[in-house]
């Protein structure tokens, strides 16, 4: 079966808003969904760590995506977070999750077990083997606590058609060169670190996953967008801008500091599930000040 690669340009790792006695606010996720449609996001990442997936119970998730789905309903494509430390949880979570209207399954390395890149080979040979949707691998080594190593991606994307790409958030711009290089056809790298994008991009990256795009869309989605289509001068004028904020949205935890900026705009309640705990009131009055004059 031949796999089509929906997911070029700005996607976003959608986060959760809460409301404050801690339920899922359906209101101001249906907002923020329609923000970032009308802001030019090109595909959507639903449940992935910006999510607070972890903290979400699986009928929380069920109707996230559930939710999501009906809302997009084929505007702009979707990918969904499975991810688990154990190899079975997430093969059960793509055979009985309900994922109409969802374009690919992405799926984190193993956290905490810490597993050889042996095991992070036949963790995601099972997954592959069991999902009916296209799987797009995620390398997180700061939470996962191993780093996937650029020849078991390669080894995984060449053995397994319906695998289509990576979200690479090592951090490490030598470890994309490389899986980009030696990428078979069909395979694609996403970026999975803001202020990363328009270097990764330059380099043959077909994108990003981003946590600031939920905040500005526009104007991060004028730096992806300008950097896709090779005018460099506008796009580095962006970066030149955005480069002081980045820092900011993980100073104190992710989605800490984004959840922090969008409630100043008044788009959600500056909620987190625990253990994620609201920034400082140093870092919420530098994050307001720091994009003072940006537009969403």
């Amino acid at each position: 079966m031949n796999y089509s690669y929906p997911f070029k340009g700005l996607g976003v790792a959608l986060v959760t808003p809460f409301s404050k006695d801690g339920k899922i606010d359906y209101d101001s996720l249906h907002s923020i969904v329609e923000n970032l449609i009308a802001g030019g996001v090109d595909h959507l990442c639903v449940l992935g760590t910006t999510a607070e997936t972890p903290t979400l119970s699986d009928a929380e998730r069920l109707q996230v995506i559930k939710s999501v789905a009906a809302q997009v309903n084929g505007r702009i494509p979707i990918m969904v977070g499975c991810s688990s430390n154990c190899t079975a949880t997430v093969v059960d979570q793509i055979k009985n999750y309900q994922l109409d209207g969802v374009d690919a399954i992405l799926s984190a390395v193993p956290f905490y077990n810490k597993p050889s890149q042996e095991g992070i080979y036949c963790h995601f040979a099972e997954i592959a083997k069991a999902s009916a949707k296209p799987i797009i691998l995620y390398n997180v080594p700061g939470r996962a606590g191993v780093n996937m190593t650029a020849q078991t991606t390669l080894r995984i994307a060449r053995e397994f058609k319906n695998v289509i790409g990576i979200k690479e958030a090592s951090g490490n711009m030598e470890q994309v060169r490389e899986i980009i290089a030696g990428a078979p056809d069909g395979f694609h790298v996403i970026i999975g670190d803001d202020s990363l994008a328009m270097e990764a991009i330059r380099c043959g990256a077909s994108g990003v996953i981003s946590v600031i795009g939920n905040a500005i869309p526009k104007r991060f989605g004028e730096l992806i967008h300008a950097t896709m289509q090779e005018r460099y001068a506008e796009a580095e004028q962006i970066q030149k801008q955005l480069s002081p904020l980045y820092g900011l949205m993980f100073r104190e935890g992710s989605p800490c500091g984004v959840k922090a900026l969008m409630s100043s705009r008044g788009q959600l309640e500056n909620v987190m599930r625990l253990p994620l705990v609201p920034v400082s009131d140093a870092l919420n009055r530098e994050i307001i000040k720091g994009f003072e004059g940006i537009e969403g």
